[in-house]
C-alpha cells in the first residue's frame, strides 16, 4: 500500500505542479475555458495547485510536518470538485470525468496517508550521557 500511495502521490504532484505553474505563467487570455473565470482567481488557483502538488510529496520526503500531505490532498479535492462543476457548466459531460478521477485519486491519497499508512515524523534520538 505504501508503494501505491507514493506512486499516486508522485504522479498527482507532477500533474498539479505542472498545471499550477502553467496557470501562474501563461497569459490570462490563453487560459479561457468554457466558463470565464476572473484572472486573479485563475492565478490563485495556480498558486494553490502548485503548493498543493508540493504538499503531496515534500512532507513525506523530508519527514517534517507529515500531516500536511493528507491536508494538501483534501484541499486539492475541493479544487477538483470545483473543476468538475465548472466543466459540467461548460457542457462537457465527458471531460468532467478527468477531474472526477483525479479527485478520487486525491481522496485515496488523503485517506491512505491519514488512516492507513501515515507518514512518520522525523525523530531525533538523544544520546544517553
Amino acid at each position: 500500500m505504501t508503494y501505491a500511495l507514493w506512486v499516486v502521490q508522485a504522479l498527482l504532484a507532477a500533474l498539479f505542479v505542472f498545471a499550477g505553474g502553467m496557470k501562474l505563467v501563461l497569459p490570462l487570455d490563453q487560459m479561457q475555458g468554457p466558463v470565464p473565470l476572473p484572472g486573479a482567481f485563475m492565478r490563485f488557483l495556480g498558486a494553490a495547485e502548485l503548493l498543493g502538488g508540493l504538499g503531496l510529496v515534500l512532507p513525506g520526503l523530508v519527514r517534517v510536518q507529515p500531516m500536511l500531505t493528507p491536508l494538501a490532498a483534501a484541499g486539492l479535492v475541493v479544487i477538483m470538485i470545483g473543476a468538475v462543476v465548472i466543466t459540467l457548466l461548460g457542457g462537457d459531460v465527458l471531460l468532467a470525468a478527468i477531474p472526477l478521477v483525479v479527485g478520487l485519486l486525491l481522496v485515496f491519497v488523503a485517506w491512505g496517508r491519514w488512516r492507513v499508512v501515515p507518514h512518520r515524523a522525523r525523530t531525533f534520538a538523544r544520546r544517553a550521557a
